[in-house]
């Protein structure tokens, strides 16, 4: 009998432990620079439609956030004229899911890798038709949809972490990036059979 009891006791005893060992798997931490996405038409998190707007979604950008923490970001930490993944990790996704256009250049809808070259008054903003890329490190200019060039504006106060975000503009939307002292936009335009206007 005072087997069987044991026997029970034990049996109990491990199944009291096997929860508490479960609970001590070590998970990765928080990432440094944490992954976000912006919408055009923003989401909320449920879908908000632009009044004048084409359909649903028109556009995501999937993106990582790395800190300034007190650096000098454009010309030290991204070096002038290399090709940079616009953030941090994996290399920025956008994904269109009606055609556009930008630089003047018709753009099918789907998904892009986006980079950019900076330099002190401008940027090259590309699209790039490889994706699931870390970093730059694989970029192929090869692969390039398109290339288009804008420019530089300043700001007096300093943005933390990288930012990306559209916003509504005529004939389309701006895809706005800021970091540190810096702010470019990227004109994105939807065209007249995408959109169902009419001038």
């Amino acid at each position: 009998m005072k087997k069987v009891f044991l026997s029970i006791a034990m049996i109990m005893l491990l199944g009291a432990m096997l929860p508490a060992a479960a609970q001590d798997k070590k998970l990765p931490p928080i990432d440094a620079s944490p992954m976000d996405m912006a919408y055009y038409p923003p989401v909320y998190p449920y879908l908000v439609k632009v009044k004048g707007e084409p359909g649903n979604l028109v556009a995501r950008v999937i993106y990582s956030r790395p800190q300034k923490k007190g650096r000098t970001i454009f010309g030290e930490l991204e070096e002038y004229g290399k090709v940079w993944r616009l953030g941090a990790n994996e290399a920025t996704e956008i994904e269109f899911f009606i055609p556009v256009s930008i630089g003047g250049k018709h753009v099918p809808k789907g998904r892009y890798t986006l980079y950019a070259i900076p330099q002190e008054t401008k940027w090259t903003i590309i699209l790039n038709r490889e994706t699931d890329i870390w970093g730059a490190y694989k970029y192929d200019q090869a692969k390039d949809v398109l290339r288009t060039t804008i420019p530089v504006l300043s700001q007096s106060a300093p943005v933390e972490a990288f930012t990306m975000l559209f916003e509504k503009a005529d004939g389309g939307a701006n895809l706005v990036m800021a970091w540190d002292t810096v702010l470019v936009s990227l004109p994105v335009k939807f065209s007249e059979r995408t959109t169902g206007k009419r001038k």
